[in-house]
């Protein structure tokens, strides 16, 4: 078996492959149980993943990512998946010397992730760890015990870990390499999760990510006030800025996919398995310049539904993504999709946090998808939608007006204050008025990242940011106890 790493970057050092030393070890396929809640799907991927999409398509509840637990959860680990983290580490020559598994802390469609402590960290480069800044004091030396030296008494420091991600061997080898390529280029962008190296064994590839200290989505969403949300849009949106402005789309924008943590109120977003440059395989659509619009087909009569024998031919664009999560031109198959469906996502997951609905779209395909999104927009936008991209929307579902509903008497209506007559307080009217931006049916009017950073709601509570600039007594407290 040949053994190839993508080297720990030393200063100065760029990403490469080289080969190790050959190992006895032999890689064991692991068949992964599809337990994931979340369903990615690509018309473009190998008939393998296909299949295996289409029977998460069929049991998959759309909202657990690969990190799907708290990092706060000190577990036991159960027996299953200690024997995983054994084989794991018997995959790889010298892992056991780099790396100490710890637990696992999630498990995704096509990957699972481990939290290790990083036992080298102290011999490379670590300008990835944004946490390292936060070390202010200093531990004190340990007292020497019998048979110990003094130089093995300072050796004592605080752990560091990593998350390691065994991705599975039944992913497309391009997917994988696409991956590691983006999170390369992404180091040293705000709010985004860099790579710090990556290991190949035969078929199975691992990717060493930093490890970030998050909180459940679940637990704390409904607690957060407006300035709290806004803190978290914000530390989202930079993580988006950075990534458009690498000519990225992230693709699968949802909260599972953005560790927040509420202590330090910061934010990383995580998971570029479904990442591609903008652009890619793209083909002209209707949407981009306009160039015409596809007029409505009169119906010919005879009974409402699909045709038995439909002589249309199909259309092909990426959809790859999450249930709940996924912009109107994803859903109308747009095969020139823009990093737009990012700022839809985000902006979805405002609406849940402002709602206190999670999730608050609960779909089982597109064409529910569509239907939810209606019922909020109202018949004559959603067509109007549809034929940016030169589709036709009709539907007969009575429930769905012509005209929608305002999201500001959606909130009302979720948060059970339609009845008693309550308003909006003046800070959350800024939120919808932010949400408004970021759920535009037409992606051209819907806001990009770098506008939303400019925008009233994201610069509210900006003074109890996560930087720590406001914490000025704090620090000098402690500076005082350190010296």
């Amino acid at each position: 078996m040949v053994t190839s790493t993508a080297t720990r970057r030393r200063q100065g050092e760029s990403f490469r492959i080289h080969e190790d030393a050959p190992s006895t070890a032999e890689t064991e396929m692991n068949e992964p149980s599809i337990r994931d809640d979340e369903e990615r799907d690509d018309d473009d991927i190998d008939q393998d993943e296909a299949e295996q999409e289409e029977a998460e398509q069929e049991d998959a509840d759309a909202q657990e990512s690969e990190y799907s637990e708290s990092s706060d959860d000190e577990l036991i680990v159960d027996d299953n998946i200690q024997q995983d983290m054994e084989r794991l580490q018997n995959s790889f020559p010298g892992f056991r010397y780099k790396y100490r598994l710890i637990k696992r802390i999630g498990e995704g469609t096509f990957s699972t992730v481990y939290k290790a402590e990083d036992l080298q960290y102290e011999s490379y480069d670590n300008s990835w760890d944004i946490e390292r800044w936060d070390d202010k004091w200093t531990p004190p030396p340990l007292k020497n015990l019998p048979g110990q030296d003094g130089q093995q008494a300072q050796r004592r420091r605080k752990a560091k870990y990593v998350a390691i991600k065994k991705i599975y061997v039944t992913s497309s080898p391009t997917r994988i390499l696409n991956e590691l390529e983006l999170l390369h280029e992404l180091r040293g962008f705000q709010n985004v999760c860099p790579l710090i190296t990556a290991f190949r064994a035969t078929d199975q590839v691992v990717a060493i990510l930093p490890y970030f200290r998050h909180a459940d989505f679940r637990e704390y969403f409904r607690k957060m006030t407006v300035p709290d949300m806004a803190i978290y849009l914000r530390s989202l949106f930079s993580a988006l800025a950075s990534v458009h402005a690498a000519n990225i789309l992230h693709r699968d924008i949802k909260p599972t996919n953005f560790l927040y943590d509420p202590e330090t109120r910061r934010g990383v977003l995580v998971d570029f398995g479904l990442a591609e440059r903008e652009g890619t395989d793209w083909k002209p659509c209707v949407c981009h310049g306009r160039r015409r619009i596809r007029a409505p087909v009169a119906p010919t009569g005879g009974p409402a539904g699909y045709p038995k024998q439909d002589s249309r031919p199909s259309r092909r664009a990426n959809r790859a993504g999450t249930r709940g999560f996924r912009a109107p031109e994803v859903l109308f198959k747009c095969t020139e999709q823009t990093y737009k469906i990012d700022i839809w996502s985000a902006g979805v997951i405002l609406l849940t946090i402002l709602s206190r609905r999670f999730p608050f779209f609960n779909s089982a395909d597109d064409v529910e998808a569509m239907i939810e999104i209606a019922t909020i927009f109202g018949q004559k936008r959603m067509k109007a939608a549809a034929q940016i991209h030169g589709c036709q929307f009709e539907t007969t579902i009575p429930t769905i007006g012509t005209h929608g509903f305002t999201l500001e008497r959606i909130i009302l209506w979720s948060t059970c204050r339609s009845d008693s007559g309550e308003k909006l307080s003046a800070e959350e009217k800024k939120a919808v008025e932010f949400l408004e931006m970021c759920l535009q049916l037409d992606p051209e009017k819907r806001i990009s990242a770098d506008e939303a950073l400019c925008t009233e709601f994201l610069q509210m509570g900006h003074e109890t940011s996560s930087d720590g600039s406001n914490d000025a007594a704090e620090e000098d407290e402690m500076d005082l106890l350190k010296e």
